[in-house]
C-alpha cells in the first residue's frame, strides 16, 4: 500500500471534467500535477492531446485518464466532480481502487435517493431521512475511504475559470482533510473556509438549489428587486427549516455555503438552477428545458426529493411544496406567487 510521504510526489486526482471539475482542476494544476477522469475516450483525448475540454482551454499539466484503477493508484487525494445522478454509479466504479489511506473530496451539490432494491420515489411517495443520502454519505457507504470531505460556495464555473476572485468552503469532520483541501486549492484569487458540519454544509449547497428555481422564475416574470429580497430572506428561512430536519446546523445555512451560494445562485444567468426558472416563467416546458440544457439543474431532483421528504414528516416547506406543482403538476407560476404572497408567514425570523 502506498504511503503518503513517499519521496516522489503524487498527481491530485479530479473525477468528472464538467464544468465545475474542469474549473477545480484548473485550480489544483497551479500548484500540484493532476490526473483528471472522464468517461468519454474523446474527452480523454482532447484533455491529452489538445489541452482543452469542450474547446476550453485548460492547464496543460493535467493528464486524462479513462481509467479508474490508474487514477486511484497514482493519487491518495481525489476530487468527485460528477453530477448526483450518476454519483452512486461513479463511486461504486471506483470502489475496488479506493482504500482507508485516500482522501476524498467532492464538490456536487445533490442527493441521492436510497430505498429497498426495486422501489422507486413513485411507488413510495413519502420518505424520511433515512431514504435520502448526500454525497458524503453515499462515499462512506459504497467504498473504504474514511476522510471525506466536501467542497461547498458560490462558485459559479465560468467564473471560477475565468480566474475572477472567490471563495469555497470545504467540510468535513477530520481536520486533516479541511487543511489539505485549503493547501491545494488557496490562491490568490481564491480564498478556502473550513467547517466541521460537513452535512450542514452539503444541504446548503443543496437546498439553496431550490431557491435559485425560483428566483429564476421571479426574473422570467419580471419582478423587482423587492420580490427578489422577500423570496430570498424567505427562502433562507425555509432552507433552514429543511436542512435543520436533515441533520445540519444553524452555522452551516448562514455561512458562505449557505447564505453566500444563496446569493450568488438567485442573482445570477450562469446558474443551471436558475435559468431553469427563468425558461419557466417565459413559457417553455421542463423537458423541453432539460433537453437543451447540457449540465444538469440539480434542483429539479431536489424538489422532487424534498416534496416527499415534507410529506413524510408532516412539515410544511411553502417554496419547495409550490415549486413542485409548477415542475410536475403544471400548476401556472403566477398562481404559485399568488398562493405564496397569501401565506401566513407571521414571524420573520424564529430559528435563531
Amino acid at each position: 500500500m502506498t504511503s503518503r510521504n513517499s519521496s516522489k510526489e503524487k498527481s491530485i486526482g479530479v473525477v468528472g471534467m464538467g464544468s465545475f471539475g474542469t474549473a477545480i482542476a484548473n485550480i489544483l494544476a497551479e500548484k500540484s500535477k493532476v490526473i483528471a477522469f472522464a468517461r468519454r475516450s474523446e474527452v480523454v483525448d482532447e484533455i491529452n492531446h489538445k489541452h482543452q475540454v469542450e474547446g476550453l482551454p485548460i492547464h496543460p499539466g493535467i493528464v486524462g485518464t479513462f481509467d479508474p484503477e490508474f487514477l486511484c493508484n497514482s493519487c491518495d487525494i481525489i476530487f468527485f466532480m460528477v453530477p448526483s445522478a450518476a454519483f452512486q454509479e461513479v463511486i461504486r466504479s471506483f470502489s475496488p481502487y479506493l482504500y482507508p489511506y485516500h482522501l476524498v473530496i467532492h464538490g456536487t451539490k445533490g442527493l441521492c435517493l436510497d430505498l429497498p432494491e426495486g422501489q422507486t420515489l413513485e411507488d413510495v411517495g413519502k420518505i424520511t431521512r433515512e431514504n435520502i443520502l448526500t454525497m458524503s454519505e453515499v462515499i462512506l457507504k459504497e467504498t473504504v475511504a474514511i476522510r471525506v470531505g466536501c467542497l461547498a460556495g458560490p462558485n459559479l464555473a465560468r467564473e471560477l475559470y475565468e480566474g475572477q476572485p472567490a471563495a469555497t468552503v470545504v467540510a468535513s469532520k477530520y481536520n486533516e482533510v479541511i487543511l489539505e483541501g485549503q493547501r491545494l486549492l488557496r490562491t490568490d484569487k481564491f480564498q478556502v473556509y473550513g467547517n466541521s458540519d460537513i452535512v450542514g454544509v452539503e444541504l446548503s449547497g443543496v437546498l439553496k438549489n431550490i431557491i435559485a428555481i425560483a428566483a429564476g422564475a421571479l426574473a422570467g416574470m419580471g419582478l423587482g428587486e423587492n420580490a427578489k429580497g422577500l423570496l430570498i430572506s424567505r427562502g433562507m428561512v425555509e432552507l433552514v427549516y429543511l436542512g435543520n430536519a436533515l441533520g445540519g446546523s444553524v452555522k452551516s445555512f448562514i455561512g458562505l455555503a449557505g447564505i453566500g451560494d444563496l446569493v450568488a445562485t438567485c442573482n445570477s444567468t450562469l446558474s443551471r438552477n436558475f435559468t431553469v426558472g427563468y425558461r419557466l416563467a417565459k413559457g417553455e416546458k421542463l423537458e423541453d428545458i432539460q433537453a437543451s440544457m447540457e449540465e444538469v439543474a440539480e434542483g429539479i431532483n431536489t424538489i422532487r426529493l424534498m416534496k416527499a421528504f415534507v410529506e413524510g414528516t408532516g412539515m410544511r416547506a411553502p417554496i419547495t411544496e409550490n415549486l413542485y406543482k409548477v415542475l410536475f403538476e403544471d400548476l401556472k407560476i403566477e398562481e404559485a406567487l399568488q398562493y405564496l404572497m397569501k401565506y401566513p408567514f407571521s414571524v420573520d425570523v424564529d430559528f435563531l
